[in-house]
């Protein structure tokens, strides 16, 4: 019989570690970054599960169905709708060069 090759898999989270965790079925994995405007969640959302047209806060440009971005929300919310927001990948990265951020309402 052929031997089968399995994944290692770490048992339990460890708390304090860099690598993304689980944050709920429907939400992916999800990890929490450090900037200068603060704490953020932070969930990349691959091009084949964008399926929606959003607005990015961060160029005022689309997100158009079919292209890889992120979704981001304040560390302290508990990620509701309304304090959600789709950046481009590239205007997430470089929000910190674009002078000061304004949190949105």
């Amino acid at each position: 019989m052929p031997r089968r090759n399995r994944q290692q898999r770490p048992t339990g989270g460890q708390r304090g570690s860099s690598s993304p965790r689980p944050l709920g079925a429907g939400f992916g994995w999800s990890r929490v970054e450090e900037g200068p405007d603060g704490e953020w969640v932070v969930r990349t959302v691959p091009a084949a599960q964008a399926t929606k047209t959003y607005r990015c806060p961060g160029c005022d440009h689309e997100v158009r169905p079919g292209v890889g971005h992120v979704v981001a929300w304040p560390a302290d919310e508990q990620g509701d709708v309304a304090d959600r927001r789709h950046w481009h990948s590239s205007c997430w990265q470089a929000r910190a060069r674009r002078g000061p951020t304004r949190r949105w309402s």
